[in-house]
């Protein structure tokens, strides 16, 4: 039984070959011709000498051209390696270089930064250059790269591969925005397991067989659409992606993201779900949807993950989608799938979502025992299951997270979380963002969600300072909404009313723009360090 990637695309290739698989900036590619597509950069790569374990780079925003990329890499058991495209020349000769690769496609419009990096990097033998709609024309172009569109046309269409095993593996790298990126090693079935649909998402009961999806995606003649907002780079965009794919759904990506540009597509290709990275999407999304003029009426959910979505957010897309499913999910590059949870107007949250109850995750305190349901007490956010294989070529920071948690292979990630007396799990913020301030901790997404909530305020970092008096301070990193002038002291109130009075930031840089990955998680390195750098825009006591 084949719980490989591409067995399970094609199964419903097979099932649902004319189906539309994939909408991007209005082109519309089926089944049948996204697997041919797919088959023939998986031969170019083929007759080029890569095969199994071959490391293939993905340097690309969403696209088809994506897609084919990665399943072309899958189909030929070569491990794909998705590549931040927001990286410099040397972030990204690092990660090349880390994750030995032998291979890379790369869109046209990041050649700047693929010249230089790959120059340093001899081990990559073969590029392959895709077409972009965002490129200029002007960009460099790796010396002897081929192009995209040669490759697939001298290439075969035809599906004979080798067999292939749930033992293949895929590589994620993390952001790396508190320190390197480091690849997180997935076997391709322990991935389908939590993230691509191979346990039900509420009940963790295990599907069937291979073909379930499929076949209950060709039993029915009403196939769903997904817009899918977050960069391919991520699972949180590649999972929704291939979880819709096997039960031969409709997926629609677009290139940049752009507020306006995505209630467009909704209004011309009516999809019902569309996943989202919390606040750095949603409250640009949400602003520009009151101004615009269109029907959006087809959407029913939006799905958020990877980073903090906010209450007083939320209200906001209530307030203009009244019966709107809003899903909160929790997860990580290291655990896959940990748990989700689901919205309401005027619901109280402070820091992350509260998830419901699920076997495969739980709280464990600092000696690695489970926490009970009802004890009140904090800890580390575990996930049990299928989990992945480590980190690659780092044994040292692999032993620190997957562990033995009740005789059984976990991984205890850095969050901190509660378990609450119905065995619902509440996220409370990253471990390594905790700011200790007097013997006090404070979780900085806590207070990110609360800054942010206040009317002059559009986007915010909250990190700790050192302070000769307690500690450390708490102090936050702000953009202004329409970079006008904020009023403080309507922040502070704003801020007292809601948080206990050593939770409030001390300190304020006002810049143009917040930084965050593509991911839409804040970058607390960059915030530190120009909040090292620069003098603060506003100071208030410490009463």
């Amino acid at each position: 039984m084949a719980h490989a990637f591409a067995d399970l695309f094609e199964h419903a290739v097979d099932a649902m070959p004319d189906r539309v698989a994939l909408i991007v900036s209005g082109e519309h590619v089926t089944f049948r011709e996204l697997d041919e597509r797919a088959n023939r950069l998986a031969h170019h790569f083929k007759d080029a000498g890569f095969g199994f374990d071959a490391h293939v780079g993905i340097h690309m925003h969403n696209s088809i051209e994506t897609m084919v990329a990665v399943l072309a890499a899958f189909k030929i058991r070569a491990v794909p390696v998705t590549v931040n495209y927001r990286y410099t020349v040397d972030e990204l000769i690092y990660v090349y270089e880390n994750s030995d690769l032998d291979a890379l496609v790369y869109h046209r419009s990041y050649g700047e930064q693929v010249v230089g990096a790959v120059a340093s990097v001899p081990r990559i033998r073969h590029v392959v250059v895709a077409p972009d709609e965002i490129a200029s024309g002007d960009e460099p172009v790796v010396p002897e790269g081929i192009e995209y569109d040669d490759a697939l046309a001298d290439s075969s269409p035809t599906r004979d591969f080798a067999e292939r095993s749930g033992d293949d593996v895929y590589i994620l790298y993390t952001g790396g925005t508190t320190g390197r990126p480091k690849g997180v090693v997935w076997r391709q079935e322990d991935m389908w397991r939590v993230l691509g649909g191979g346990y039900d998402f509420y009940s963790g009961v295990p599907v069937a067989d291979e073909y379930q999806q499929s076949r209950v995606g060709a039993a029915s003649d009403m196939p769903m659409r997904m817009l899918i907002l977050p960069p391919l780079i991520h699972t949180s965009a590649l999972m929704p992606s291939f979880t819709f794919l096997f039960a031969g759904n409709t997926v629609l990506y677009v290139p940049a993201f752009d507020a306006t540009k995505v209630w467009q597509v909704v209004a011309e290709e009516k999809p019902m779900v569309m996943v989202i990275t919390g606040d750095a999407m949603g409250r640009p999304l949400i602003e520009a949807h009151a101004q615009l003029q269109l029907d959006t009426s087809s959407l029913a959910v939006v799905a958020s993950g990877a980073a903090l979505f906010s209450g007083s957010v939320k209200d906001a897309f209530f307030d203009q989608f009244p019966n709107l499913m809003i899903s909160d999910s929790v997860g990580s590059s290291e655990t896959g799938f940990g748990g989700i949870g689901f919205a309401s107007k005027g619901t109280q949250q402070r820091g992350g979502p509260t998830i419901g109850s699920n076997r495969f995750t739980v709280v464990v305190d600092d000696d690695g025992n489970v926490l009970q349901p009802g004890s009140g007490a904090e800890g580390w956010l575990t996930k049990l299951g299928n989990v992945p294989i480590g980190y690659y070529k780092d044994p040292v920071k692999s032993a620190e997270i997957f562990r033995t948690v009740d005789g059984a292979r976990a991984v205890v990630t850095g969050d901190r979380a509660r378990v609450e007396a119905d065995g619902s799990v509440t996220l409370l913020g990253r471990g390594n963002m905790v700011i200790n301030t007097g013997g006090e901790k404070v979780f900085a997404e806590e207070v990110e969600a609360v800054v942010k909530a206040h009317g002059d305020v559009y986007d915010a970092i909250v990190i700790g300072m050192p302070d000769d008096r307690w500690g450390s301070r708490v102090t936050a990193v702000l953009q202004t909404r329409d970079h006008a002038s904020i009023d403080f002291d309507s922040l502070e109130k704003h801020a007292r009313n809601q948080l206990a009075g050593y939770k409030i930031p001390r300190s304020f840089w006002i810049v143009e723009q917040v930084m965050r990955a593509p991911s839409g998680k804040p970058d607390y390195r960059w915030a530190k360090e120009f909040a090292e750098n620069n003098e603060p825009s506003h100071r208030i006591g410490l009463t």
